[in-house]
């Protein structure tokens, strides 16, 4: 027997669609009646690197990355999410190519999850979710282009207050270890940056 979906979830998953498209009573029905909800235990995977992405993730509950495994078995954090946030390998899922990333719960979280052969039969009956999908693409690119440019004219330190001013409720939330691997620099190095973001702060009071 599969896990009913809460009226709180489909509300949270229906108001992120209302940032973009508008749904008639009917189309959320059609729409939510393509959902399926797991529940995932701390670092339990959602998806991994070899395998054929199958799902998009919306969370309703907890926090997930998705990181790249390097031939030095070196971590690299790509994305995180929390609630109201999508997550997946977008390109394994869109091309049905073995996925380069690893989908790991760091919290016991809960997602919506759209598999492929869903999402094209939403197009069909509901086409404007096509205009939504394209946003969170279009979206995703943006933040990607904008990280890249940062990552090559930034310093470490401008890079870890420019995540922390986007992600605030990240900070909170996520071991230092893993903002490290975001930032492309060690735990002990972000350690330092914020002692001396700290004693700056410090100083600035006086």
């Amino acid at each position: 027997m599969g896990i009913d979906i809460s009226p709180m979830e489909t509300n949270l998953i229906l108001r992120n669609l209302s940032k973009h498209i508008e749904l008639t009573d009917d189309e959320k029905e059609i729409f939510c009646s393509s959902l399926k909800i797991k529940k995932v235990k701390r670092h339990q995977f959602l998806g991994e690197a070899g395998e054929v992405s199958r799902y998009q993730n919306f969370v309703t509950k907890g926090c997930i990355r998705s990181y790249y495994n390097d031939e030095n078995g070196f971590e690299h954090n790509v994305q995180f999410a929390i609630e109201d946030w999508w997550i997946g390998d977008m390109a394994s899922f869109l091309t049905k190519k073995p996925a380069s990333l690893y989908i790991e719960a760091l919290e016991s979280s809960e997602v919506l999850q759209l598999d492929n052969p869903a999402m094209e039969e939403l197009y069909i009956r509901i086409p404007k979710l096509e205009r939504f999908f394209r946003i969170l693409l279009q979206n995703a690119f943006i933040a990607f282009e904008q990280r890249i440019i940062s990552v090559i004219s930034k310093t470490a330190e401008e890079r870890y207050l420019e995540f922390i001013n986007k992600y605030p409720q990240l900070e909170l939330r996520l071991p230092q270890i893993h903002i490290a691997s975001y930032l492309g620099i060690t735990p002990e190095f972000l350690s330092k940056i914020r002692k001396k973001i700290l004693k700056d702060s410090s100083k600035n009071l006086k």
